[in-house]
C-alpha cells in the first residue's frame, strides 16, 4: 500500500483509537465529548473517513493531543510495526476479501497487540522465505485454502456451466469435441485460432497455449492431444462466459502479477472442467461403480473414457463431486512429477477436503514414502516408458491408525522429454464411507504399510526405505535425555 489517501486515513483512524483507548474513553464517551455522531468517529477509526480541519481540532482539544501530532504520519513505537506492516505491503499480498475479512478488522486486531502481532506476521514471512515460497507459491497457498474451505465445490461456477450449455446448445452428457468448442470460439467471441503457432523454442516447450487478447488470437503448440485442446477451449470459454478480463494469457501459467489473475485462472478452470464432465453425468455413473461389493478396473476407465477429457481432469473432477453429491469429506489428491533417471519425486500440487490427511507436503527435502501408490505408480510408468498406468491400494498408515483407498493414475508428459507424472486420490477409511463404497473391502486390493516420509517413518526393516528415520531418532534422544535428567534431579532432591 503506497503513502497515499487510504495509508493516511488507516494512521490516522488508528491514532484517534490509541489515543482514546489510553484515556479510557468508549467512542460513546468521545462522541459526547467532542459532539461528533459515534457512526463518524468509528469509521473515521476504521480508516473509512478523514475528517476535516475544524473537526481535526475538536478532536485534538477534546482528547488534549497537539493538532501536529495527530495529523503526523510519525507513529510512536506501539504503532510503528503497523505502519512498517502497511507500507510493505504484505496485506495487499494476502486475499483477505476471498475468506470473508476486512483489512480493516485485521488492522483493528493488529491495532490491539501490534507487537505481537507484527512479530507473527514476521515469523510467517521468515517461514515462507525458509522453504523458497515465492509471491506465486503464496498466492497458490492463499487459492488452496479458499478451495478447501468451500470442499472444491462452487455452486455458482456449476449453475453458469449449466446456463452456458444451454446458450450454446451444447449437450451435457459427456463427450463434448475440440471442434464444438472451436466454433463458439470464433463465431460468438471473433476468435483466431492457429494450432501450430507456438514457436519451436526449448524455452517454450512447457507452453500448451497462448492468448494475444489485442487480435484475440489463440496460440497452439502442435503437441496437444484431442483432449488438452478440448480443455484449453473450454477454459477460454469460461473466461469469455464469465466476463474475466485480468488473468494469465499462457497455459501453463510463466507468473502471476497478482492474486486476481491466480483466482480468475481457477474460475475458468474449473469452469472447463465442470462443462467437459457434467456433474449429473458423472455422479449418475459413479453410484453404479460404487454400489458394487468387487472393484473392476474395467468399470472405472469406461467412466473415464465417457469424457473427453485427460486422467489428471477426471481426477480433479471427482474433487468436486465427491465431496458434495457423495458426502466424501476426507479426501486428498496429489500430483506428482518425476524425471527419469532421477531419484527424486516432486509433489507440485496437493488438496485437501475438511483436514490435511496423511500424505501431504510435510518438508520439501524429505522423502516420500516409496509404497505411496502414487509413486510406485510413477516409478513403473518411469522405469517401462509405459504412455498409461493404473493401480489402486490400501494405505495403512504406520504411525497414525488410518487407512485410505487410493486410486492413481500415472502418464508421460508429452511436453518434456523423460518427464512422467501422476495424479492420485485418496479417501479416509471409515464405517461411513464403506456404506458408500461397496467395494472398500474387496480382498483383492492389496492393503500396504505406508508411512509419509522415509526421516518419519517407524516401519522397520523397509526395503524401500530411501533414509533414516532422523527425526524419530532425534524425537527418542531427546525422551531418553529428558529420563536422565529427571533421575539426576530426583537423586539430588
Amino acid at each position: 500500500m503506497a503513502i497515499a489517501e487510504e495509508y493516511i486515513r488507516l494512521i490516522f483512524g488508528l491514532k484517534i483509537k490509541q489515543i482514546r483507548t489510553e484515556k479510557d474513553l468508549s467512542l460513546f464517551g468521545l462522541s459526547k465529548l467532542s459532539g461528533l455522531s459515534k457512526s463518524y468517529l468509528n469509521e473515521i477509526e476504521k480508516g473509512k473517513k478523514y475528517p476535516k480541519t475544524d473537526k481535526i481540532i475538536k478532536l485534538a482539544d477534546t482528547l488534549e493531543v497537539p493538532y501536529d501530532q495527530l495529523v503526523s504520519l510519525k507513529l510512536d513505537k506501539n504503532l510503528a510495526p503497523i505502519g512498517e506492516i502497511l507500507q510493505s505491503g504484505i496485506l495487499d499480498e494476502i486475499p483477505l476479501e476471498l475468506f470473508g475479512i476486512q483489512q480493516s478488522d485485521l488492522i483493528d486486531i493488529i491495532a490491539n497487540a501490534p507487537s505481537k502481532v507484527n512479530a507473527f506476521i514476521s515469523t510467517i514471512i521468515e517461514i515462507a522465505q525458509h522453504y523458497n515460497m515465492s509471491r506465486e507459491g503464496f498466492y497458490l497457498a492463499s487459492l488452496r485454502s479458499y478451495q478447501e474451505a468451500h470442499n472444491n465445490f462452487f455452486k455458482d461456477l456449476e449453475d453458469k456451466v449449466v446456463r452456458s450449455a444451454n446458450t450454446y446448445q451444447l449437450s451435457l452428457d459427456g463427450k463434448i469435441t475440440s471442434a464444438e468448442l472451436e466454433e463458439i470460439l470464433k463465431e460468438e467471441y471473433g476468435y483466431t485460432i492457429n494450432e501450430a503457432g507456438i514457436p519451436k523454442e526449448e524455452e517454450l516447450d512447457n507452453l500448451r497455449s497462448v492468448f494475444v487478447p489485442s487480435t484475440k488470437t489463440l496460440l497452439l503448440s502442435d503437441r496437444v492431444d484431442e483432449a488438452q485442446k478440448t480443455f484449453i477451449y473450454a477454459k477460454e470459454l469460461g473466461y469469455q462466459y464469465l466476463k474475466i478480463t485480468e488473468r494469465p494469457y499462457t497455459f501453463s501459467w510463466i507468473r502471476y502479477d497478482n492474486f486476481e489473475e491466480v483466482l480468475h485462472n481457477f474460475y475458468a478452470s474449473y469452469f472447463a472442467g465442470a462443462l467437459i464432465i457434467p456433474r449429473n453425468h458423472l455422479k449418475d455413473h459413479l453410484k453404479k461403480l460404487f454400489s458394487t461389493d468387487k472393484f473392476s478396473e474395467k468399470a472405472f476407465h469406461k467412466i473415464m473414457h465417457m469424457y473427453n477429457a485427460s486422467p489428471e481432469s477426471f481426477y480433479q473432477r471427482l474433487t468436486n463431486v465427491l465431496p458434495k453429491d457423495f458426502g466424501m469429506q476426507n479426501v486428498f489428491f496429489l500430483r506428482f512429477t518425476h524425471k527419469k533417471g532421477i531419484e527424486k519425486f516432486n509433489l507440485v500440487k496437493e488438496l485437501h477436503i475438511t483436514h490435511q490427511q496423511q500424505p501431504h507436503a510435510n518438508e520439501i527435502n524429505e522423502h516420500y514414502c516409496r509404497r505411496w501408490m502414487a509413486i510406485k505408480t510413477l516409478q513403473r510408468t518411469a522405469n517401462e516408458d509405459l504412455d498409461y498406468a493404473f493401480n489402486i491400494q490400501i494405505s495403512d498408515y504406520a504411525d497414525s491408525d488410518q487407512q485410505y483407498l487410493v486410486f492413481t493414475s500415472a502418464t508421460k508428459d508429452p511436453f518434456r522429454n523423460d518427464y512422467y507424472r501422476s495424479i492420485g486420490i485418496g479417501f479416509l477409511i471409515s464405517p461411513a464411507l464403506e456404506k458408500k463404497i461397496g467395494f472398500v473391502n474387496d480382498s483383492k486390493i492389496p492393503k500396504v504399510k505406508v508411512g509419509v516420509t522415509c526421516e518419519s517413518c517407524s516401519l522397520k526393516d523397509c526395503s524401500d526405505r530411501m533414509a533414516p528415520p532422523k527425526r524419530l531418532i532425534a524425537k527418542e534422544k531427546y525422551k531418553k535425555t529428558s529420563r536422565l535428567v529427571e533421575d539426576i534431579v530426583k537423586k539430588y532432591s
